[in-house]
C-alpha cells in the first residue's frame, strides 16, 4: 500500500500533511511526497519518499525571506508585507489581486506533472493540500478520487453564499467600513469568476469532454480533512461537504537539549511567534515583548524573520531564537500569542492553550473570531493594539480560574484520545471502502 502527499513547497503547510502521514507510516505503508526541493530536508526527517513536483514561484524551509525568492515572489511578499500595515481590508484586497498567479502557477505544467507523478507511484490513497489548485485540477478532471485537507479556517473551503477571500467573521476590534467591504466583496468575487474561467480552460485542454465548474475555489475532494478543532468550527447553518474536523495534527520533534533545561524551570510561560510570513512584522512583536516584560511572565519567543535587537531589553530567563519547536512549547506553555495561523491556533488548542491572536489576512481574521466567539481566547488588531492593550490582554488569558480554560481541557483530552492522523486514516480508509 502506497500514500501520495501533494503539498506546495512551503514548510508550514508540508508539516501537518507529513504528520498526518505517520498514520500511514505506523502500518508500514510506504509514503510518497511529491513536493518541491526546500522542504526535502523534512520529508527525509519523516522517513518518507520525495518526488519532485514545485507547485508555486515561491517556496521556504522553515522562514520566508524575501531575498531567498525569486524576483516576482520576492515583490509579491514586499507588496504583501506592506499592505498588512495598513490593515485588514488593504491586506484582503492585495492578497485577493495577488491570487491569480499565485494560486494557479503554470496550471496546465503543473497538472501534467502531477498526473506524471500519480502515473510513477500508483498510489492506494492520495492526500492533496487543498491550496495546491493546479495538482487538485488535474485531480478532478481526470476523476481520481484524493482526501482534500484543509489547512485553515473552514471558510477557505467556502460554501454557499460565501466567497473565497472574504473573511465570513473577524474579531470585535476590527471595525471595517460598510463600502469597503462591499468592495473587498466585489473584487472577490470578480477574482473567484477569473479563477474559474482559468480552471475551466485548462480542464478543457488536459481533457476536452471535462465539464466546466461553478466556482474553481468550492471544489473539493471526495473527503474534506478540515485541520481544525469541531469544537470551534460553529457551521452557522453552512452545508459542508462530506467532512472530517482533524483537530490538529501534533508532530514529533527533533530533540533540543537547551530547551529542554530552560524548560525544566517549573515557572509559567508564554510562546509567542507569529508564523513563517509574518515574524517580518517585528514592530508588532516588540510590542508584545514590551506588554511581556509588563506583565512579568516569563516568555519564549521565535523571532523569525525579526532581529532579536528588536525586541528591546531581553529578561533573564526569557527564550529567544530565530525557530522554536513549537509543539513542545505549547505543550508547558499557559498561554501563546499568535497571528493566528492554522498551526499555531490548531496545536496551542489541541495542547489546552489559551491564546492571544493578532491576525494580519487570509482566514486569521475568521479564526480569530472562532477564538473570542467559543471564548478559548482573545484577539487585538495588531496594528492599533498598544503594549498596555495587549498586557490587558494577557493578564485576562493568564488567569487559571479563567473559564476558557475548561473548554480547552476538553479539547486537549479528545485530540489526545483520538489524534487527527487517525481521524485522517479511517476518513481515507472509509472513502476508499466505499468506492469498492
Amino acid at each position: 500500500m502506497t500514500l501520495l502527499v501533494v503539498s506546495p513547497d512551503y514548510a508550514s503547510h508540508l508539516l501537518p500533511l507529513a504528520t498526518l502521514a505517520t498514520a500511514w507510516q505506523q502500518r508500514g505503508e510506504e509514503v510518497v511526497v511529491a513536493t518541491g526541493p526546500a522542504t526535502d530536508p523534512i520529508v527525509k526527517r519523516f522517513g518518507y519518499r520525495r518526488v519532485d513536483l514545485p507547485l508555486g514561484r515561491g517556496a521556504n524551509a522553515g522562514i520566508i525571506r524575501t531575498a531567498q525568492q525569486q524576483a516576482d515572489e520576492a515583490a509579491s511578499l514586499e507588496g504583501f508585507f506592506a499592505a498588512t500595515r495598513h490593515g485588514m481590508i488593504p491586506t484582503l484586497l492585495y492578497q485577493a489581486r495577488e491570487r491569480l498567479t499565485d494560486l494557479m502557477w503554470q496550471p496546465e505544467d503543473r497538472a501534467r506533472a502531477t498526473l506524471a507523478v500519480i502515473e510513477d507511484v500508483a498510489p492506494d490513497a492520495i492526500l492533496v493540500d487543498h491550496l495546491a489548485f493546479s495538482a487538485r485540477l488535474a485531480l478532478h478532471t481526470a476523476g481520481i478520487p484524493y482526501g482534500d485537507v484543509v489547512l485553515g479556517h473552514p471558510s477557505a473551503l467556502p460554501v454557499a453564499g460565501e466567497v473565497y477571500g472574504f473573511p465570513p467573521a473577524w474579531p470585535a476590534s476590527f471595525s471595517p467600513d460598510p463600502d469597503e467591504l462591499r468592495t473587498l466583496r466585489d473584487v472577490c468575487g470578480e477574482v473567484s469568476a477569473r479563477f474559474t474561467a482559468q480552471w475551466n480552460e485548462v480542464a478543457q485542454r488536459l481533457d476536452a469532454g471535462s465539464r466546466g465548474v461553478d466556482d474553481a475555489f468550492a471544489t473539493h475532494g471526495e473527503r474534506v480533512l478540515y485541520n481544525y478543532p469541531g469544537e470551534l468550527a460553529r457551521t452557522d447553518g453552512r452545508a459542508l461537504p462530506p467532512h472530517v474536523f482533524l483537530g490538529s495534527t501534533r508532530r514529533t520533534e527533533p530533540e533540543d537539549d537547551a530547551v529542554a533545561a530552560w524548560l525544566a524551570v517549573d515557572e509559567p510561560f508564554v510562546y509567542v511567534s507569529f508564523g513563517s510570513f509574518l515574524s517580518v512584522r517585528g514592530d508588532v512583536l516588540a510590542r508584545v515583548a514590551e506588554a511581556l516584560r509588563r506583565v512579568g511572565v516569563r516568555a519564549a519567543i521565535s523571532t523569525g524573520a525579526t532581529d532579536p535587537a528588536e525586541l528591546g531589553t531581553i529578561p533573564k530567563g526569557w527564550l529567544v531564537r530565530e525557530y522554536l519547536p513549537q509543539v513542545r512549547l505549547l505543550d508547558h506553555a499557559t498561554a501563546a500569542v499568535t497571528h493566528g495561523g492554522n498551526n499555531s491556533v490548531t496545536e496551542a488548542v489541541g495542547a489546552g492553550v489559551p491564546l492571544l491572536v493578532l491576525p494580519f489576512s487570509t482566514d486569521q481574521f475568521a479564526g480569530a473570531a472562532a477564538i473570542e466567539r467559543e471564548d478559548v481566547g482573545r484577539s487585538l488588531d495588531p496594528n492599533a493594539a498598544s503594549a498596555e492593550d495587549l498586557a490587558s490582554a494577557l493578564v485576562a488569558i493568564l488567569d487559571p480560574d479563567w473559564a476558557g480554560r475548561r473548554t480547552l481541557t476538553a479539547i486537549r483530552a479528545d485530540q489526545l484520545a483520538d489524534p487527527g492522523p487517525e481521524r485522517a486514516y479511517r476518513a481515507l480508509a472509509d472513502a476508499t471502502s466505499a468506492e469498492r
